[in-house]
């Protein structure tokens, strides 16, 4: 299968790069580029993506609006965020909005066309150590203040609806563990491990394990 790529960046030099590194695989396909955000939602109609390679910093319409508006339509395709940095609070956001992960600008070409095989497979592209570097930062930007916090409220009331072996997993997941780890850890196979993600997916009406991990974390259970 073929999978269709859409390039949005404001940089020409960026989509130039890029088309000439996801050309390079024969089962990707670049079937559109534009530069801003506000081009996205016309693009993807005509186009129908299955992944959106998307910058963050835009001039009239940043990558992260972008982001939420395309995840909060019917059959959205999955968006791989494009960043300088790996700690940038606006990544942070976007995976909250929906975005199955983000790459570095000066990824290896290699590791980009892995990236988007993964996200159109279904599957985050942040390894257990990005996955820990963004909950760090998120620690670092002010979580577990004390007092009333929506956030923190919110997440551990969805927590608390899980089953004890689905909570053990999403705990798991925040901590960044790969299935493999959780296999170990939990006694279960790895095909087990992949049921209760997809399960907490579905109670939990989030997109990605990502989210999964930063709502564990919300709920300052790591």
């Amino acid at each position: 299968m073929t999978v269709r790529v859409l390039l949005v960046d404001d940089d020409a030099l960026v989509r130039a790069g890029l088309t000439m590194i996801l050309g390079g695989a024969s089962d990707l396909r670049v079937v559109g580029e534009v530069g801003d955000g506000t081009e996205v939602a016309g693009a993807v109609a005509e186009h129908r993506p299955d992944v959106v390679l998307m910058d963050i910093r835009m001039p009239r319409m940043d990558g992260l609006a972008a982001t939420e508006a395309l995840r909060r339509g019917p059959e959205p395709p999955e968006v791989l965020v494009l960043t300088t940095f790996n700690a940038d609070e606006y990544v942070l956001r976007a995976l909250r909005a929906g975005a199955s992960g983000f790459l570095l600008k000066d990824t290896p070409p290699g590791e980009i066309v892995r990236a988007v095989r993964q996200v159109a497979a279904g599957e985050a592209t942040l390894s257990p150590v990005v996955t820990r570097q963004l909950i760090d930062h998120v620690s670092a930007a002010g979580g577990g203040q004390p007092g009333p916090d929506p956030r923190r409220e919110r997440a551990r009331r969805l927590i608390d609806g899980l089953s004890p072996r689905e909570r053990e997993v999403a705990v798991a997941l925040g901590r960044g563990c790969t299935n493999a780890e959780i296999s170990a850890e939990l006694f279960m196979s790895v095909a087990t491990v992949k049921a209760y993600v997809s399960r907490l997916l579905a109670r939990l009406e989030l997109n990605n394990r990502v989210q999964v991990a930063l709502l564990v974390h919300d709920a300052e259970l790591v």
